[in-house]
Protein backbone atom coordinates (compact mmCIF):
# COMPACT_ATOMS: atom_id res chain seq x y z
CA UNK A 1 0.00 0.00 0.00
CA UNK A 2 1.42 3.37 -1.03
CA UNK A 3 2.16 5.73 1.90
CA UNK A 4 1.95 9.19 -0.53
CA UNK A 5 -0.82 11.50 -0.15
CA UNK A 6 -3.74 10.34 -2.56
CA UNK A 7 -4.62 12.55 -5.79
CA UNK A 8 -5.61 15.82 -4.56
CA UNK A 9 -8.58 15.52 -7.35
CA UNK A 10 -9.33 12.23 -6.08
CA UNK A 11 -9.40 13.75 -2.57
CA UNK A 12 -11.55 16.67 -3.78
CA UNK A 13 -14.26 14.46 -4.83
CA UNK A 14 -14.50 12.70 -1.91
CA UNK A 15 -14.73 15.61 0.32
CA UNK A 16 -17.35 16.73 -1.31
CA UNK A 17 -19.26 13.26 -1.67
CA UNK A 18 -18.89 13.39 1.74
CA UNK A 19 -20.01 16.86 3.09
CA UNK A 20 -23.01 16.26 0.31
CA UNK A 21 -23.78 13.24 0.94
CA UNK A 22 -24.14 13.01 -3.16
CA UNK A 23 -22.34 12.51 -5.75
CA UNK A 24 -24.54 14.38 -8.40
CA UNK A 25 -23.96 17.30 -5.51
CA UNK A 26 -20.68 16.99 -5.51
CA UNK A 27 -20.39 17.19 -9.34
CA UNK A 28 -22.33 20.21 -9.95
CA UNK A 29 -20.17 21.82 -6.77
CA UNK A 30 -17.48 21.20 -8.30
CA UNK A 31 -18.05 22.06 -11.99
CA UNK A 32 -17.49 18.11 -13.49
CA UNK A 33 -19.74 15.52 -14.62
CA UNK A 34 -21.58 12.47 -12.58
CA UNK A 35 -19.07 10.25 -14.11
CA UNK A 36 -16.05 12.04 -13.26
CA UNK A 37 -16.68 12.52 -9.53
CA UNK A 38 -17.29 8.43 -9.70
CA UNK A 39 -14.13 8.03 -11.37
CA UNK A 40 -12.16 10.05 -8.29
CA UNK A 41 -13.82 7.84 -5.53
CA UNK A 42 -12.72 4.63 -7.40
CA UNK A 43 -8.80 5.72 -7.45
CA UNK A 44 -9.14 6.92 -4.15
CA UNK A 45 -10.60 3.45 -2.73
CA UNK A 46 -7.89 1.88 -4.85
CA UNK A 47 -4.60 3.86 -3.70
CA UNK A 48 -5.84 3.53 -0.09
CA UNK A 49 -7.10 -0.39 -0.60
CA UNK A 50 -10.16 0.06 1.54
CA UNK A 51 -14.09 0.68 0.96
CA UNK A 52 -15.09 4.19 1.31
CA UNK A 53 -18.78 4.28 0.61
CA UNK A 54 -21.43 1.11 0.45
CA UNK A 55 -24.55 1.50 -1.22
CA UNK A 56 -27.96 2.03 1.21
CA UNK A 57 -30.82 1.80 -0.87
CA UNK A 58 -30.60 4.68 -3.56
CA UNK A 59 -27.62 6.64 -1.93
CA UNK A 60 -24.75 6.27 -0.24
CA UNK A 61 -23.22 5.39 3.16
CA UNK A 62 -20.13 6.03 4.82
CA UNK A 63 -18.04 3.11 6.04
CA UNK A 64 -15.70 3.20 9.37
CA UNK A 65 -13.17 4.24 6.71
CA UNK A 66 -14.92 6.72 4.90
CA UNK A 67 -16.31 8.59 8.10
CA UNK A 68 -12.74 8.97 9.26
CA UNK A 69 -11.64 10.37 6.23
CA UNK A 70 -14.14 12.73 5.96
CA UNK A 71 -13.49 13.91 9.09
CA UNK A 72 -9.53 14.51 8.57
CA UNK A 73 -10.37 15.67 5.12
CA UNK A 74 -13.06 18.03 5.70
CA UNK A 75 -11.19 19.67 8.59
CA UNK A 76 -8.28 19.64 6.32
CA UNK A 77 -10.01 21.30 3.58
CA UNK A 78 -11.33 23.93 5.68
CA UNK A 79 -8.27 24.68 7.11
CA UNK A 80 -7.22 25.27 3.43
CA UNK A 81 -10.38 27.50 2.58
CA UNK A 82 -9.26 29.97 5.18
CA UNK A 83 -5.78 30.38 4.81
CA UNK A 84 -6.35 30.80 1.24
CA UNK A 85 -9.22 33.41 1.98
CA UNK A 86 -6.37 35.11 4.34
CA UNK A 87 -4.19 35.37 1.57
CA UNK A 88 -6.41 36.80 -0.77
CA UNK A 89 -7.66 38.71 1.41
CA UNK A 90 -4.17 39.93 2.63
CA UNK A 91 -2.93 40.74 -1.44
CA UNK A 92 -6.27 43.00 -1.96
CA UNK A 93 -5.65 44.85 1.44
CA UNK A 94 -1.41 45.54 0.76
CA UNK A 95 -0.36 48.54 -1.15
CA UNK A 96 1.31 47.68 -3.90
CA UNK A 97 4.60 49.53 -4.32
CA UNK A 98 6.05 50.57 -6.37
CA UNK A 99 9.80 51.77 -7.11
CA UNK A 100 11.11 54.45 -9.33
CA UNK A 101 13.89 56.98 -9.07
CA UNK A 102 13.02 60.37 -7.65
CA UNK A 103 13.22 62.16 -10.55
CA UNK A 104 10.31 60.44 -12.34
CA UNK A 105 8.33 60.47 -8.69
CA UNK A 106 8.98 64.06 -7.95
CA UNK A 107 8.66 65.63 -11.80
CA UNK A 108 5.79 63.04 -13.32
CA UNK A 109 4.14 61.31 -11.13
CA UNK A 110 3.72 63.44 -7.73
CA UNK A 111 1.51 65.83 -10.44
CA UNK A 112 -0.99 62.66 -11.61
CA UNK A 113 -1.30 60.74 -8.31
CA UNK A 114 -4.40 62.60 -7.67
CA UNK A 115 -6.01 61.31 -11.02
CA UNK A 116 -4.18 58.01 -10.63
CA UNK A 117 -6.34 57.94 -6.78
CA UNK A 118 -9.52 58.52 -8.30
CA UNK A 119 -9.21 56.18 -11.64
CA UNK A 120 -7.89 53.29 -9.52
CA UNK A 121 -9.10 53.86 -6.25
CA UNK A 122 -8.47 50.06 -4.98
CA UNK A 123 -5.19 50.05 -5.59
CA UNK A 124 -3.74 51.59 -2.97
CA UNK A 125 -0.04 52.62 -4.72
CA UNK A 126 2.73 53.45 -2.88
CA UNK A 127 5.51 54.91 -4.04
CA UNK A 128 9.27 54.68 -3.00
CA UNK A 129 11.92 56.65 -4.34
CA UNK A 130 15.92 54.99 -5.50
CA UNK A 131 18.18 55.88 -7.67
CA UNK A 132 19.75 52.69 -9.73
CA UNK A 133 19.33 50.40 -6.01
CA UNK A 134 16.06 49.63 -6.69
CA UNK A 135 15.37 45.77 -7.63
CA UNK A 136 11.98 43.88 -7.96
CA UNK A 137 13.25 40.63 -7.14
CA UNK A 138 14.05 42.18 -3.86
CA UNK A 139 10.95 41.84 -1.11
CA UNK A 140 9.04 44.79 -0.21
CA UNK A 141 9.02 46.17 -3.83
CA UNK A 142 6.02 44.77 -6.10
CA UNK A 143 7.41 46.39 -9.03
CA UNK A 144 9.61 48.61 -10.95
CA UNK A 145 9.01 51.78 -13.36
CA UNK A 146 12.13 52.07 -15.11
CA UNK A 147 14.09 53.72 -17.90
CA UNK A 148 15.93 50.98 -19.98
CA UNK A 149 16.84 49.43 -23.16
CA UNK A 150 15.92 45.75 -24.29
CA UNK A 151 16.58 42.66 -23.99
CA UNK A 152 14.74 42.40 -21.08
CA UNK A 153 15.61 40.03 -18.23
CA UNK A 154 14.03 36.51 -18.58
CA UNK A 155 12.77 36.28 -15.64
CA UNK A 156 10.97 39.74 -15.36
CA UNK A 157 7.15 40.12 -16.75
CA UNK A 158 8.05 43.85 -18.86
CA UNK A 159 5.47 46.19 -19.92
CA UNK A 160 6.35 48.09 -22.50
CA UNK A 161 4.76 52.03 -22.09
CA UNK A 162 6.55 54.46 -24.29
CA UNK A 163 9.32 55.44 -26.34
CA UNK A 164 11.93 57.26 -24.70
CA UNK A 165 12.45 60.57 -25.58
CA UNK A 166 15.18 63.32 -24.82
CA UNK A 167 16.03 66.45 -25.53
CA UNK A 168 17.64 69.89 -23.89
CA UNK A 169 15.77 72.28 -22.24
CA UNK A 170 16.48 75.44 -20.94
CA UNK A 171 14.85 78.58 -18.71
CA UNK A 172 14.11 81.58 -20.24
CA UNK A 173 15.60 82.96 -17.04
CA UNK A 174 19.11 81.46 -18.45
CA UNK A 175 21.32 83.90 -19.70
CA UNK A 176 21.78 82.79 -22.87
CA UNK A 177 18.34 82.13 -23.55
CA UNK A 178 17.81 84.79 -26.13
CA UNK A 179 20.89 84.00 -28.06
CA UNK A 180 20.01 80.28 -28.05
CA UNK A 181 16.19 80.04 -28.61
CA UNK A 182 16.37 80.42 -32.12
CA UNK A 183 20.22 79.10 -32.63
CA UNK A 184 20.53 75.52 -34.83
CA UNK A 185 21.12 72.61 -32.58
CA UNK A 186 25.18 72.88 -33.39
CA UNK A 187 25.20 76.21 -31.16
CA UNK A 188 25.39 74.00 -27.99
CA UNK A 189 28.63 72.83 -29.19
CA UNK A 190 29.63 75.89 -27.38
CA UNK A 191 27.68 75.70 -24.30
CA UNK A 192 28.47 74.51 -21.03
CA UNK A 193 26.49 72.12 -21.03
CA UNK A 194 24.68 70.49 -17.55
CA UNK A 195 24.78 67.00 -17.24
CA UNK A 196 24.36 64.40 -14.69
CA UNK A 197 26.59 61.19 -13.81
CA UNK A 198 23.72 59.02 -13.49
CA UNK A 199 22.98 59.72 -17.33
CA UNK A 200 26.22 59.98 -18.84
CA UNK A 201 25.59 58.94 -22.45
CA UNK A 202 22.41 61.31 -22.69
CA UNK A 203 24.38 64.14 -24.50
CA UNK A 204 26.52 61.70 -26.94
CA UNK A 205 23.36 60.00 -27.69
CA UNK A 206 21.30 62.93 -28.59
CA UNK A 207 24.23 64.98 -30.53
CA UNK A 208 24.49 61.23 -32.44
CA UNK A 209 21.05 61.69 -33.55
CA UNK A 210 21.36 65.20 -34.21
CA UNK A 211 24.40 64.44 -36.42
CA UNK A 212 27.12 66.45 -33.88
CA UNK A 213 30.29 65.69 -33.32
CA UNK A 214 30.40 64.28 -30.15
CA UNK A 215 33.76 65.13 -29.13
CA UNK A 216 32.79 68.58 -29.32
CA UNK A 217 30.37 68.65 -26.38
CA UNK A 218 31.50 70.66 -23.60
CA UNK A 219 30.54 70.07 -20.10
CA UNK A 220 29.46 72.30 -17.48
CA UNK A 221 27.96 71.88 -14.12
CA UNK A 222 27.45 67.98 -13.17
CA UNK A 223 25.13 66.83 -10.46
CA UNK A 224 24.62 63.15 -9.40
CA UNK A 225 20.74 62.90 -9.78
CA UNK A 226 18.85 63.95 -12.88
CA UNK A 227 16.60 65.63 -10.40
CA UNK A 228 18.88 68.15 -9.39
CA UNK A 229 20.01 68.41 -13.18
CA UNK A 230 16.70 70.06 -13.65
CA UNK A 231 16.34 72.24 -10.93
CA UNK A 232 19.64 73.75 -11.85
CA UNK A 233 17.85 74.08 -15.57
CA UNK A 234 14.74 75.42 -13.94
CA UNK A 235 17.07 77.99 -11.88
CA UNK A 236 18.66 79.33 -15.27
CA UNK A 237 22.09 77.83 -14.54
CA UNK A 238 22.57 76.08 -18.02
CA UNK A 239 21.26 73.91 -20.61
CA UNK A 240 20.27 70.57 -19.57
CA UNK A 241 19.27 66.82 -21.51
CA UNK A 242 15.84 65.28 -19.85
CA UNK A 243 13.29 63.02 -20.34
CA UNK A 244 9.98 64.35 -22.09
CA UNK A 245 7.94 62.77 -19.42
CA UNK A 246 9.89 64.20 -16.60
CA UNK A 247 9.38 67.98 -18.00
CA UNK A 248 6.10 68.30 -19.41
CA UNK A 249 4.96 70.19 -16.44
CA UNK A 250 7.60 72.39 -16.37
CA UNK A 251 7.28 73.10 -20.31
CA UNK A 252 3.33 73.64 -19.97
CA UNK A 253 3.98 76.25 -16.94
CA UNK A 254 6.62 78.01 -18.90
CA UNK A 255 9.64 77.35 -16.31
CA UNK A 256 11.09 75.49 -19.44
CA UNK A 257 11.61 75.34 -22.96
CA UNK A 258 12.64 72.81 -25.44
CA UNK A 259 13.77 75.03 -28.63
CA UNK A 260 15.00 71.12 -30.15
CA UNK A 261 12.50 69.39 -29.59
CA UNK A 262 12.72 65.52 -28.30
CA UNK A 263 14.14 62.41 -30.34
CA UNK A 264 13.71 58.70 -29.23
CA UNK A 265 16.19 56.59 -27.91
CA UNK A 266 16.65 52.94 -27.70
CA UNK A 267 15.28 52.74 -24.11
CA UNK A 268 11.69 52.42 -23.18
CA UNK A 269 9.83 53.45 -20.30
CA UNK A 270 8.50 50.49 -18.28
CA UNK A 271 6.98 48.30 -16.21
CA UNK A 272 8.99 45.61 -14.42
CA UNK A 273 7.54 42.67 -12.55
CA UNK A 274 9.02 39.43 -11.30
CA UNK A 275 7.17 36.52 -13.02
CA UNK A 276 7.17 34.59 -9.67
CA UNK A 277 5.30 37.42 -8.45
CA UNK A 278 2.23 38.25 -11.25
CA UNK A 279 -0.25 40.69 -9.84
CA UNK A 280 -3.29 41.76 -11.54
CA UNK A 281 -2.74 45.13 -10.27
CA UNK A 282 0.37 45.47 -12.24
CA UNK A 283 -1.36 45.12 -15.68
CA UNK A 284 -4.21 47.64 -14.51
CA UNK A 285 -1.54 50.01 -13.76
CA UNK A 286 0.45 49.40 -16.94
CA UNK A 287 -2.46 50.31 -18.61
CA UNK A 288 -2.90 53.27 -16.94
CA UNK A 289 0.47 54.86 -17.24
CA UNK A 290 0.42 54.08 -20.50
CA UNK A 291 -2.82 56.10 -21.22
CA UNK A 292 -1.42 58.87 -19.16
CA UNK A 293 1.84 58.90 -21.09
CA UNK A 294 0.04 58.85 -24.25
CA UNK A 295 -2.27 62.13 -22.61
CA UNK A 296 0.91 63.88 -22.53
CA UNK A 297 1.89 63.79 -25.76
Amino acid sequence: MSHDLPPLNALRAFEATARLNSVSQAAEQLHVTHGAVSRQLKVLEEHLGVSLFIKEGRGLKLTDAGLRLRDASSEAFEHLRSVCTELTQSMADAPFVLGCSGSLLARWFIPRLGRLNADLPDLRLHLSAGEGDLDPRRPGLDALLVFAEPPWPADMQVFELASERIGPVMSPRFAGYERLKQAPESALLNEPLLHTTSRPQAWPNWAQQCGLDVRALKYGQGFEHLYYLLEAAVAGLGVAIAPEPLVTEDLKAGRLVAPWGFSETPAQLALWLPKRAADGRARQLAQWLKNELHRAD
